[in-house]
């Protein structure tokens, strides 16, 4: 039996008449807005119907996936069962909604491979279970990612190597069976390494789109701590790298099949997070982004509605960015405002739109030289007004003035600065303390922290403090391509002259990797310089950072950072 609708929707003054816009959606899927579910809310129709109708009201258009896992299709080997999948099916379509489908599992009677494991063991069976599966729901379902989130959910031992392996087997039995279908290749976070790996040990050309899973990247961006340059990276260094590795497929779409902010840590911060990401996940060319969730499941707090179907504020917020931008708003470039205060301009539904939030600090007065409609995203509320005060909550402007255009679109084919341009230095730094001068080298810490934790008369900060001990380099300097590096660490012991001491662990080319071994801090009586020579250094902040200071818990980070630096040294 379905379960009854709830009833607390947005009011229609809100959503307008966004949801119509599907009858013109060449490729409804491919809309930079779209929604997914856990399994919890998404395993039928049954538990489709408590949320989905939320999301089809305010226009949403793309379904993550539908329940098309191994073990759901083929309990029994040989037996197909296809009334749960066909009934979702139907149920979606009827709601507007396309929807894509996702190539996982293995069934309890696979015995060759262990549970939680690629089926690497049992190809022939794994083929089969996707010939069946996209046959049976051809015209239907056009877009196949295969597995959820790799390395996760795979063997302890089994590699990069591995997942190419049931990427290979998957694209061939797919294209045989439907030869419109898309395969996309995944990975977890912004693992980039991880796709370079597959690709190179074979799955070249077996893939037509790639799916990342960045909310460590969001982390930053929801938590104000000044990361826009590195969530603006995402898919210019996946690009780089499949230039690199697979230039025919440089230029395919980069899906996020999961991205999200959990609203435990505030209804409006999460909000907050929504706007930002699909602002700058469209500036920078994400396909799509197939929020991470509708509905409040066994994932926790992380819906655009809560458990009993009540809208958050990113609900409303999210209802407000497609009415105002549209199904496929395209990106006209960046502005800084106050040559500071991030701004991201689109043509819109009705025309030129700007999504723009203050750079962390106190609220900053901007003057449009002209009224212009400001809207609340989170309230859908809108003014007119000349000037504004910005802040870490983004606002909506509608008509902003020429100049302002004029400058984003200047600005369209540029990086987005963080701090500078440091694409052509040798060396970048941060200096901690009071002042904390970064030098295109920044923390996690975010400036607010930098500041207020000084040690030594206003000259280091505390390896303790949350963040301060994880680094990101810009960008423009390094990003993506493995170049010899130095990094340089001054430090001392606290006042109380504690045991301490820390490893490096930094992104290589296979991943995180501790470079050296343990280094002890000596003593507090002077700064100590630490250096470590490093040749394959691959950033491309896959957990939102580059490297750590890493003391294995909280006995040993006793001690101040004074400065750190990162240098390239000649090949």
């Amino acid at each position: 039996m379905i379960h009854p609708l709830f009833k607390t929707l947005l009011a229609g003054v809100l959503v307008g008449s966004v949801a119509s816009a599907f009858a013109a959606e060449p490729d409804a899927y491919l809309s930079p807005f779209g929604i997914g579910g856990c399994h919890a809310n998404n395993w039928s129709a049954q538990a489709n119907a408590r949320w989905i109708p939320q999301m089809a009201k305010i226009g949403i258009t793309s379904h993550r996936t539908c329940q098309t896992g191994w073990s759901a299709i083929e309990p029994v080997e040989g037996k197909w069962t296809w009334e749960t999948l066909d009934a979702q099916m139907s149920y979606l379509e009827g709601q507007h909604l396309a929807f894509g489908g996702i190539l996982i599992g293995s069934p309890k009677w696979n015995v060759k491979d262990k549970p939680g494991t690629l089926p690497v063991n049992h190809l022939a069976g794994w083929s089969r279970y996707v010939t069946e599966v996209v046959r049976h729901a051809k015209g239907r379902i056009k877009h196949w990612e295969v597995w959820n989130e790799p390395p996760n959910g795979t063997g302890r031992d089994q590699t990069a190597a591995d997942y190419a392996k049931i990427v290979i087997a998957a694209h061939d039995a797919a294209k045989a069976a439907d030869p419109t279908c898309l395969i996309g290749m995944a990975t977890k976070s912004v693992h980039v390494n991880y796709l370079e790996q597959a690709i190179k040990a074979g799955a070249k050309d077996h893939f037509d789109y790639l799916t990342l899973h960045p909310y460590e990247v969001l982390n930053g961006i929801a938590d104000n701590v000044g990361t826009e340059a590195v969530f603006m990276n995402i898919v210019p260094v996946v690009r780089k790298m499949l230039a690199a590795q697979n230039p025919a497929r440089a230029n395919m779409p980069i899906i996020f099949t999961e991205l999200g902010s959990d609203a435990g840590k505030g209804a409006d911060k999460q909000a907050h997070a929504l706007v930002k990401a699909y602002s700058m996940g469209i500036a920078q060319g994400v396909a799509c982004i197939q929020w991470f969730e509708g509905m409040d499941g066994d994932s926790g707090p992380m819906g655009l509605l809560d458990a009993k179907g009540k809208p958050r504020p990113a609900y409303t917020a999210l209802a407000q960015m497609i009415l105002h931008l549209g199904q496929h708003p395209e990106n006209l470039g960046w502005v800084l405002l106050n040559d500071r205060h991030y701004g991201f301009l689109f043509q819109g539904a009705k025309g030129n739109v700007l999504v723009t939030w203050g750079h962390p600090g106190k609220p900053d007065p901007i003057d449009f030289g002209q009224a212009v409609q400001i809207v609340d995203p989170l309230t859908g509320t809108t003014n007119s007004a000349n000037t504004h005060e910005v802040t870490s909550a983004p606002i909506i402007v509608i008509g902003p003035p020429a100049g302002l255009v004029a400058k984003a679109r200047s600005n369209q084919a540029r990086p987005l600065p963080w701090g500078g341009d440091y694409s052509a230095v040798r060396s970048v730094s941060v200096t901690m303390g009071e002042r904390n001068v970064e030098r295109g080298l920044h923390t996690l810490s975010g400036e607010a922290v930098a500041q207020a934790v000084v040690a030594y008369g206003g000259s280091a900060r505390a390896g303790s403090i949350p963040g301060g001990n994880l680094f990101i380099v810009d960008p423009g300097f390094l990003s993506y391509t493995a170049t010899p590096i130095e990094i340089t660490a001054i430090v001392r012991r606290n006042e109380a002259n504690d045991n301490a001491g820390f490893k490096l662990v930094y992104e290589s080319t296979r991943g995180f990797k501790t470079a050296g071994g343990w280094y002890t801090v000596p003593d507090n009586q002077a700064w100590h310089t630490v250096r470590w020579k490093i040749n394959d250094a691959q950033f491309v902040n896959n957990w939102g950072y580059n490297f750590a200071l890493e003391s294995d818990g909280n006995k040993f980070n006793r001690y101040y950072i004074q400065s750190v630096s990162v240098t390239k040294l000649d090949p």
